[in-house]
């Protein structure tokens, strides 16, 4: 078992490790394990899940029983049962499988199309039936209320095959050179089909006509994807009633909602490889989409990723095991891939241990796959002098970098850099003098931005100790120790504007005392000894004075609050001036309008009278309306009164009934009457005599 973590989800992929040959005894295979640690440590969560060479679709049975496979070579389908965890049945075919579908909640009844138009029908014990659709087929969906079978592939034409009769029925023929993906809605059997050109039409079952079409290839294409040709629709899932997700060619995917003509999200692999399968995780509001090189698990509303898995193998399909967070995967190799993610969901019943095998692996942490790894940048490579190793097997492109072995890195870097040893041994000296000389007495340093806030802060948490030493309290945190507020004291951007409105207002309150701030701020900066300043701090007045200067101060503070008013209403005056002075120099221009063709020019007076009924009460509008006849009053049998409107036709209203009566009239003038065909008697046939 390998275990990965991307984007902080763990991923257990269960199918890692050696596979061991079938033709093995028990006895050598026990050796083996006793030898070999990887043999040991893997976990055959279903015995023998693989194909001979290649496997192409997989697909889940609706009870969830069952788990079927295809592939090559020679093309067969296998069935395994994972309340046995083993292997049910094998069937081998005569061409290989595109897709295929099950009808049954079990394994009882399996479409399969081949990839020599051949249609194929399985039942419990075998082989059932087997026809033939005129062109070759690429993708086929299943109407459940009518048992029709609706195939797309290479021609404009869907073949329809019905399966209570047991006869193909008339196609449906669409706008587009060919159709390469299909599929049903569950809840209203919307059929919808995906074009080469980047089309997707949707068609009605119950009337067999279309009913839209949406224009994918152009709305695929956005700020930041470069695309190279037309973009083709290769997926399509829809995700209950309203939703539907559209995979194109060039590797993005659409999230549409059927009641608008735009895409709501627009999500991009970067491989520029066509997408393979859509799948949506409800639960999370997850989308898993897969091309043949990566499957991506994104969020629908935002589009931001949840994790991502990158085999070693292309992926051909991808299978979600219901209600469970296991991923089953068909790839370009013999073995196929089964991934457990916790994040998604639990494990399924039939394999229950897995929970408690991954708690196990959570609480005794193993290596993971990127412990033995380090992330390094191009950058980095160039520095280190390795640049030309990209391309080879010593670097995985991962992201906007690469992974690297940590021994080759380490390697690398001491080539590199041989003096890191003696920059290592200097920084070491350098933390040992700073500990020595924090033990001196320290001068304080105040920040760059905001010093006179610094300073009052520094005030307050003096004052705060002082009182705390009196009173025997807890300590209160400073904003000045606390890391939240550090872009506070760093960033120039969170300078006090002086200059603001909002300042200028306060600013004859805060100026008082501010102003020893700022005696003790050119003290700092001049690092003043902390004598003089006890001894100016030490002179002071008696209390008489300071009674007496604290009312002078209060009328300083009200005179300069006027003050501060005064200039700013003066520098309102100034700007309003200046506008008006622009005002005046910019001439006003008159405006035209043209009007559009087929419209005549109406005056102003309409919108008057219009005015004029608004002000009106609703006694005085019901009398006009019945004077015009737009309204009918009558009383009905019960005592109620019952009122009848007639709803005013707009110009365009007018003007079509208009054209109507003309059109009739003109018809009537060269309608020809049929009188003069009528019915004549036909005539008795005449015998003659021999005489």
């Amino acid at each position: 078992m390998q275990v990965s973590s991307v984007n902080d989800v763990k991923i257990y992929n269960l199918s890692h490790g050696k596979s061991l040959p079938q033709w093995l005894s028990d006895r050598k295979k026990r050796k083996l394990q006793n030898q070999d640690i990887d043999v040991r440590r893997r976990i055959e969560l279903i015995q023998d899940f693989e194909m001979p060479t290649v496997s192409t679709t997989i697909k889940v049975s609706q009870d969830g029983q069952y788990v079927l496979a295809t592939g090559t070579y020679k093309p067969r389908v296998r069935c395994y049962d994972t309340h046995q965890l083993s292997l049910k049945f094998e069937r081998c075919m005569d061409s290989d499988v595109v897709t295929f579908d099950i009808l049954s909640e079990d394994y009882s009844k399996i479409v399969f199309l081949h990839c020599d138009r051949y249609v194929e029908f399985h039942s419990q014990h075998g082989h059932y039936y087997k026809t033939r659709i005129p062109k070759f087929g690429r993708d086929f969906s299943y109407h459940f209320p009518s048992c029709d079978l609706y195939f797309v592939g290479s021609s404009s034409e869907i073949y329809r095959l019905n399966l209570e009769q047991g006869r193909f029925l008339n196609s449906l023929q669409t706008d587009a050179s060919e159709n390469i993906t299909c599929d049903i809605n569950p809840a209203h059997c919307l059929f919808a089909t995906g074009t080469a050109e980047g089309k997707v039409e949707t068609w009605d079952p119950r009337v067999r006509n279309k009913v839209g079409v949406l224009d994918c290839a152009l709305s695929s294409v956005t700020e930041h994807t470069e695309v190279e040709g037309l973009p083709s629709v290769t997926a399509l899932k829809f995700n209950g009633a309203l939703q539907m997700a559209v995979g194109t060619s060039t590797g993005q995917i659409l999230l549409y909602d059927l009641r608008s003509d735009q895409p709501f999200c627009v999500k991009d692999h970067y491989y520029g490889l066509p997408i393979k399968s859509v799948l949506f995780h409800n639960p999370l509001d997850l989308v898993l989409s897969a091309d043949s090189k990566i499957l991506k698990m994104w969020n629908k509303d935002t589009g931001k990723i949840f994790t991502s898995i990158e085999p070693e193998h292309d992926i051909n399909d991808v299978c979600l095991y219901p209600d469970s967070g296991m991923l089953l995967t068909a790839n370009e190799a013999p073995k196929m891939n089964i991934y457990y993610i916790p994040a998604l969901g639990p494990a399924p019943q039939w394999c229950s241990f897995l929970d408690n095998l991954t708690e196990e692996l959570e609480e005794n942490p193993d290596t993971t796959v990127y412990d033995d790894y380090k992330f390094v940048t191009r950058q980095d490579l160039e520095n280190f002098g390795v640049a030309h190793l990209i391309g080879s097997p010593l670097l995985r492109a991962y992201m906007h970098g690469f992974f690297m072995d940590i021994r080759l890195y380490h390697k690398v870097k001491t080539l590199s850099d041989p003096f890191a040893y003696e920059e290592y041994r200097r920084e070491k000296i350098r933390q040992k003098i700073e500990e020595t000389r924090a033990q001196r007495v320290q001068v304080k340093k105040l920040p760059k931005v905001n010093k006179e806030l610094a300073l009052k802060l520094i005030e307050e948490e003096e004052d705060t100790e002082q009182g705390r030493k009196k009173k025997k309290g807890k300590a209160v945190p400073n904003i000045l120790s606390d890391d939240r507020f550090k872009a506070m004291f760093e960033n120039p951007d969170f300078q006090v504007d002086e200059e603001s409105e909002e300042f200028r207002l306060l600013n004859p309150i805060v100026s008082k005392v501010t102003e020893k701030r700022k005696k003790k701020l050119k003290l700092l900066n001049d690092q003043a000894s902390l004598e003089q300043e006890e001894e100016e701090e030490l002179e002071g007045k008696p209390s008489d004075a300071e009674s007496s200067e604290t009312s002078d101060d209060e009328k300083e503070w009200v005179n300069e609050v006027k003050m501060q008013h005064k200039l700013l209403r003066k520098e309102e005056k100034v700007k309003r001036q200046e506008r008006t002075k622009l005002d005046r120099q910019t001439a006003l221009k008159p405006q035209f309008y043209e009007i559009k063709a087929g419209e005549e020019f109406k005056t102003f007076q309409d919108a008057g009278k219009k005015m004029k009924l608004q002000k009106k009460t609703l006694g005085e509008r019901l009398k006009l309306e019945e004077k015009l006849g737009t309204l009918s009053m009558s009383d009905t049998t019960v005592g109620s009164k019952q009122l009848t409107f007639k709803m005013k036709k707009s110009a365009e209203q007018v003007r079509r009934q208009d054209a109507e009566k003309q059109h009739h009239e003109e018809r009537k003038k060269i309608r020809r009457s049929a009188g003069h065909l009528k019915s004549k008697p036909s005539k008795r046939p005449i015998f003659f005599r021999k005489k």
